[in-house]
């Protein structure tokens, strides 16, 4: 559905994205990730039309976003971080004077829909500027939902909201995954984790991952994680596990708890299990550990600045 291939874009000398590339599916949820000055913004501004990139291409549904940016722009639902509202019309004229701009056909009816989707029909003849700060976030998402777009692009749609706000916001957007295409820019993180099935991070402009945090932890840690706790373990539980085939470390936590490192692929909880009740341990825990998405995000976007740090001294 959409298609990224070595964007760039310099402002002046300054490089704020370098050959970024990545794909979205049908119906996917994709996080696009990244630490404040990123290059999110920039990379959705020239998905949306709204700025060309320096060099590298775009396509959302076959159409190129700079030769065909008309049939793009009918094709895309964008939510800015800074939702372009009038504080002084009420929802109902807003989206009403957005729908025209659109040339929505049955504009009465789809403008209902959308308000009933986003839940806010029953403030249609509210004035936006008296909506609370999640309010108008949902107008915002509204806006961009009132054409019926395949494809959503959702530059950090949950920003100054309060923890409510934030879930229902995000519950919202689940609900619209599926029957269209969405690429969530967020740094917030377990927003990323709750709602997207994929993720993109970016650092310094350009991609340093993608794929799911199943996928990234495997390729991050280099081997499978398991935590165990017993009631009773012996002098010898580290140097009996570290004999299983299989695992490479043993690591002693303390308290009964130990995390033991496998080979990638592979999953020896039922070995480890056996062993434990062979030996009398008393099996308390017994789980895979994976890395977070906040641990993932932290050791790919600070590498490069401790690297550059070590270099320089």
């Amino acid at each position: 559905m959409i298609e990224v291939e070595n964007l760039t874009k310099y402002y002046g000398t300054l490089a704020a994205i370098k050959d970024v590339s990545f794909k979205v599916e049908d119906g996917e949820i994709l996080g696009f990730l990244g630490p404040n000055a990123a290059g999110k913004t920039t990379t959705m501004r020239i998905l949306t039309g709204f700025m060309p990139p320096s060099s590298g291409a775009a396509r959302v549904a076959g159409f190129d976003v700079f030769e065909d940016s008309l049939e793009v722009r009918k094709r895309i639902g964008y939510m800015p971080e800074t939702v372009p509202l009038y504080p002084e019309m009420t929802i109902s004229s807003y989206l009403n004077f957005v729908a025209s701009i659109r040339d929505v056909k049955d504009r009465e009816e789809q403008i209902e829909n959308i308000m009933d989707t986003c839940d806010i029909a029953h403030y249609a003849d509210t004035q936006i500027g008296k909506l609370s700060k999640g309010y108008r976030q949902r107008v915002g998402l509204a806006q961009a939902l009132v054409h019926d777009p395949e494809v959503l692009v959702l530059d950090e749609p949950t920003i100054g909201l309060d923890p409510k706000q934030i879930l229902e916001v995000r519950e919202l957007i689940k609900t619209l995954g599926g029957d269209r295409t969405i690429i969530l820019s967020t740094h917030i993180l377990p927003e990323a984790s709750q709602v997207c099935g994929r993720v993109v991070i970016i650092n310094k402009g350009e991609v340093v991952a993608e794929g799911t945090p199943d996928m990234l932890t495997a390729e991050l840690q280099q081997a499978e994680r398991i935590f165990l706790q017993v009631r009773e373990p012996a002098p010898d539980t580290v140097s009996q596990l570290g004999q299983l085939q299989g695992v490479i470390d043993v690591e002693d936590k303390g308290e009964g708890s130990y995390e033991i490192a496998c080979a990638l692929g592979t999953d020896h909880r039922a070995e480890i299990s056996s062993l434990v009740v062979q030996r009398g341990w008393g099996l308390l825990e017994l789980r895979r550990v994976g890395m977070s998405l906040e641990e993932i995000f932290l050791q790919l976007t600070t590498v490069e600045d401790e690297e550059q740090y070590e270099e320089a001294a």
